[in-house]
C-alpha cells in the first residue's frame, strides 16, 4: 500500500485563506499543479485573486476566488455556503490568512491585540468550526494551519503576533486529538519568508536583520513553505497527526 502514496491531490478541493499573495498564493499554485481544485480566499484583493485564478486556469486547473473576512463569523458562514454551492465538499482547509505588527508591548492597545488575535487566531477557529462538520460527516479531511517559528520562540515587540501563533499551535494539537483518525490536523511554523509581511513596511530593519540571523542566513521563498504544505495535504503525510513542521532555516531546532 505504501507504494501507492503520492503527492497527487487529484479529485480534491482545497480552500486557502489569504491566498491572493505571498505564501497563500504559492500554496494555491502548488495545490493546483498537484491536481486540486482551489478556492482562493481573499479580503480586498480582488485583482490579485483574479490573476491567480486565471493563472491556475492556464495550468489546466480549476479555481474560484471568494472574498471573505475570515475573522468575522458571518463572512465565514457565507464563505462556506458559497463554497458548497460552487464546489460541493471541501477536502483540504489551509488556514493561512495572517497579519503582523511590530510595536512595543506597553504601547500595544486593546484594539491592536484584538485585531492581531482576530486575524491570526480567531479566523482559524471560525473556519475550522465551519468546515469540520462536513469533514466529520464524510469521515475524511485535512486541515493545515500556518503558524510561525515566533509562536515557539517569542520576539520582543511582537507579543500579540507571537501569542496568536502559539495559540494556533495549541488549537492544532487539540483538534488533532479530537478529530483523529478520520481528519488529519497539522501545522506549519515557517521561519522568515520573503513576503510583504517581512518588509520595512511592517517591520523595522533591526527586526528583519534578526530574521536573517539563522543558520541558513536567508529568507525562505514562499514556494518552499508551499512544498511543506503540499506534503501535509497529500497522502504521503497520512501518519502525521498534530505535528508542527518547521521549514525555518534553522531558527528552531527542537
Amino acid at each position: 500500500m505504501a507504494a501507492n502514496l503520492t503527492l497527487s491531490l487529484a479529485g480534491r478541493t482545497a480552500l486557502v485563506t489569504g491566498a491572493a499573495t505571498g505564501i497563500g498564493r504559492a500554496i494555491a499554485l502548488a495545490f493546483a499543479r498537484a491536481g486540486a481544485a482551489v478556492v482562493v480566499n481573499h479580503l480586498g484583493r480582488k485583482e490579485q485573486a483574479d490573476v491567480l485564478v486565471q493563472e491556475i486556469h492556464q495550468l489546466g486547473g480549476q479555481a474560484w476566488a471568494l472574498e471573505a473576512d475570515v475573522c468575522v463569523a458571518a463572512d465565514v458562514t457565507r464563505l462556506a455556503e458559497q463554497l458548497q454551492q460552487r464546489c460541493g465538499t471541501l477536502d483540504i482547509l489551509v488556514n493561512n490568512a495572517g497579519i503582523i505588527q511590530e510595536k512595543p508591548f506597553l504601547d500595544t492597545t486593546e484594539a491592536d491585540w484584538d485585531r492581531m488575535l482576530g486575524v491570526d487566531l480567531k479566523s482559524v477557529f471560525l473556519t475550522c468550526r465551519a468546515f469540520l462538520p462536513g469533514m466529520v460527516a464524510r469521515q475524511q479531511g485535512v486541515i493545515i494551519n500556518i503558524a510561525s517559528d515566533l509562536g515557539l520562540l517569542g520576539r520582543a515587540q511582537l507579543a500579540p503576533y507571537c501569542a496568536a501563533k502559539a495559540g494556533v499551535i495549541g488549537l492544532t494539537r487539540s483538534l488533532a486529538r479530537e478529530f483523529a483518525p478520520a481528519i488529519r490536523v497539522n501545522a506549519i511554523a515557517p521561519g522568515p519568508v520573503a513576503t510583504a509581511m517581512v518588509s520595512l513596511e511592517s517591520m523595522s530593519a533591526e527586526s528583519i536583520q534578526k530574521e536573517l540571523d539563522i543558520p541558513q542566513q536567508r529568507l525562505a521563498e514562499p514556494e518552499e513553505i508551499a512544498a511543506t504544505t503540499l506534503f501535509l495535504a497529500s497522502d504521503l503525510s497520512r501518519f502525521y497527526c498534530g505535528q508542527v513542521l518547521g521549514p525555518n532555516g534553522g531558527s528552531v531546532m527542537p
